[in-house]
């Protein structure tokens, strides 16, 4: 069944304006928006769209958009709890989740509770807590539709399997980001400008660190396990420059199938509204007579540690991942602040992740408790450097 009316989290962000922008191409009504303190962009949206509420999550923003908005309509909230709201807004239908961080797992997790669908752009949400998550969606019969575009290519590639299913294995493609074939020497003194220089994507600045250090693909690993049910094992990485094959499945009798598309975001965000129905995108054609050529390369592990971190990390189950993408988050952060250097990112993000305690079954509140201990954690071995 086709979306018919939104609530989206991280309204301001890269995939935010991209699902308004769909929202606008097909007619979509918009419910609730919210963001973390851009009052000037929420503001547009809002007298455009006219949705029921709006949240930031930061108080004094949120303060100051209801002083803006009062001709209008919208009631606005604030915090965690007014993004939650958003999440729960009655008359949405679905909920696109392009929240930045671990601060998507909760308004998921209400979003969930209420029953709506969900078209998953954070990441960290399964990251963090894909066995709470998953499983919390299996007991309310809620679908969890991917946005990222790599998932949303294995999400494709996986509607041609046959009734046993029968996949060998998962092929994510990842760009290399800007520092691909470089050394851990050359990387020593690269600055946030340099890791900023994606050759591919325009995305914000978390997610384009993550992909300069490659934690991005270790993430992206992580969520694959828990999206489509299958082993860290049974998921391999490859980097592919272009940008143009966005993943791939491998059968058993070792046919490979792939989605290829421009690296334009609106096709997976569009196809998670629509899906199984297909729609013209906003998206240009993809000219196949123009590509000279598409390369894959394995992965440098030794200098990109980030992917086996996580890896790892899944492996090891419990709140491991949690662990290893707070440390992160809070890592990304120092070094966007000059606080830190690059290569430390994955260093520190793997020491605190092996201090994880070992649990077979977690809450929303261990979750918590594991972001709050991973971030001191790095902030106190980060001062001993």
């Amino acid at each position: 069944m086709t979306a018919k009316n939104l609530s989206i989290l991280g309204s301001t962000g890269s995939i935010g304006v991209q699902s308004l922008e769909t929202a606008r191409k097909c007619g979509y009504s918009v419910s609730a928006l919210s963001a973390y303190s851009n009052v000037d962009i929420i503001e547009k949206q809002i007298r455009e769209f006219h949705p029921k509420v709006a949240a930031l999550a930061d108080e004094n923003a949120a303060k100051d958009l209801k002083l803006r908005v009062a001709d209008t309509d919208t009631k606005v909230l604030s915090g965690l709890s007014g993004v939650c709201e958003c999440a729960a807004e009655p008359t949405a239908d679905t909920v696109i989740n392009a929240v930045v961080g671990i601060a998507g797992l909760r308004p998921t997790l209400t979003a969930i509770d209420c029953g709506k669908k969900i078209a998953l752009a954070n990441k960290e949400t399964l990251v963090a807590g894909g066995q709470l998550v998953t499983g919390t969606a299996r007991e309310k019969g809620v679908d969890i539709l991917p946005v990222d575009s790599e998932h949303s290519a294995i999400f494709q590639c996986l509607q041609g399997a046959p009734s046993n299913r029968a996949l060998k294995k998962i092929i994510l493609t990842a760009s290399g980001g800007p520092f691909f074939g470089k050394t851990r020497d050359e990387l020593k003194n690269v600055t946030v400008a340099d890791a900023l220089k994606h050759p591919n994507w325009s995305m914000g600045q978390k997610i384009t660190v993550d992909s300069a250090t490659m934690m991005n693909k270790g993430l992206e690993l992580i969520e694959a396990v828990w999206l489509f049910s299958v082993a860290p094992s049974k998921i391999e990485i490859l980097v592919h420059r272009e940008s143009i094959i966005h993943s791939m499945v491998e059968y058993d009798d070792n046919a490979v199938i792939a989605q290829l598309g421009l690296p334009d975001m609106k096709i997976p965000i569009q196809y998670a509204l629509t899906y199984p129905e297909r729609i013209e995108s906003l998206t240009g054609e993809l000219d196949l007579a123009k590509l000279t050529t598409l390369t894959f390369y394995k992965p440098d592990h030794d200098t990109f540690r980030c992917m086996d971190v996580c890896r790892d990390a899944i492996t090891r189950g419990g709140l491991y991942p949690a662990f290893a993408n707070s440390a992160n988050e809070q890592a990304n952060l120092m070094f966007r602040r000059g606080e830190i250097g690059f290569l430390d990112i994955g260093e520190l993000t793997e020491r605190v992740m092996n201090e994880a305690p070992k649990v077979q079954s977690y809450t929303a509140d261990d979750i918590d408790d594991a972001d709050r201990c991973a971030r001191e954690l790095v902030i106190k071995y980060a001062k001993k450097r």
